[in-house]
């Protein structure tokens, strides 16, 4: 027996979601549709608004209502200091660290040649006309360790190299293969006040402000 072609389409649907399978997929649309029908419609019209609303930030590209978000747009920021982070989900770790005052570019991914994602995918080209305006004098690059964090790490500091800004990374307290998102605050503070420089190896980091 084939379920109805509107529930297939849902469970197909729910198969998008990072770490859900079939069988996942199918428990999420019966307890939507029998136990949940409220939640159900929460979840469309939140879609439906994500999707009608959202943009990207015109200087950071993260997720944003409006041309700036409200980090860009915030007076009391540290304009000379960008930090490099994979997605918005790293951003928000790092704000709540509360360990950084400057601003952000959110690449909206990683480079990956075995997923065909490269530097084109992960907006290098936004990345460096944002780093090179002359006001940024730090570029902080706080993407994963992972390989495709450390990939795209290496390859925004070759692109910076010998460019004006200073580059650091930030430093290897984090696991290896550790993302972001799921190191604790405290562990994640004391990798980006320890950061190292990338562009010259006898020069030491300047803590942020």
């Amino acid at each position: 027996m084939k379920n109805p072609p509107a529930l297939e389409q849902l469970i197909a649907a729910l198969k998008v979601l990072p770490g859900v399978g079939p069988k996942t997929a199918q428990r999420m649309a019966f307890h939507l549709l029998q136990r949940d029908k409220t939640g159900a419609d929460k979840l469309a019209r939140a879609l439906d608004r994500a999707l009608n609303h959202l943009t990207h930030c015109e200087r950071c590209n993260t997720f944003s209502e409006t041309p700036l978000c409200s980090i860009c747009a915030d007076p009391e920021r540290r304009p000379d200091q960008l930090c490099v982070v994979e997605m918005p989900a790293d951003l928000m770790t790092l704000e709540q660290a509360k360990c950084y005052q400057g601003l952000y570019f959110v690449l909206m991914g990683r480079i990956s040649p075995l997923d065909n994602i490269g530097p084109k995918e992960v907006n290098l080209d936004k990345l460096m006309v944002r780093a090179l305006d002359e006001v940024v004098e730090e570029v902080v690059i706080a993407t994963n360790f992972t390989s495709e964090g450390e990939v795209t790490a290496h390859m925004i500091a070759e692109l910076l190299k010998g460019r004006g800004p200073k580059v650091s990374r930030i430093a290897r307290g984090l696991p290896v293969g550790g993302e972001l998102e799921y190191v604790d605050l405290s562990t994640l503070a004391q990798a980006v006040y320890e950061r190292k420089s990338l562009t010259a190896q006898s020069d030491p980091s300047t803590p942020p402000g």
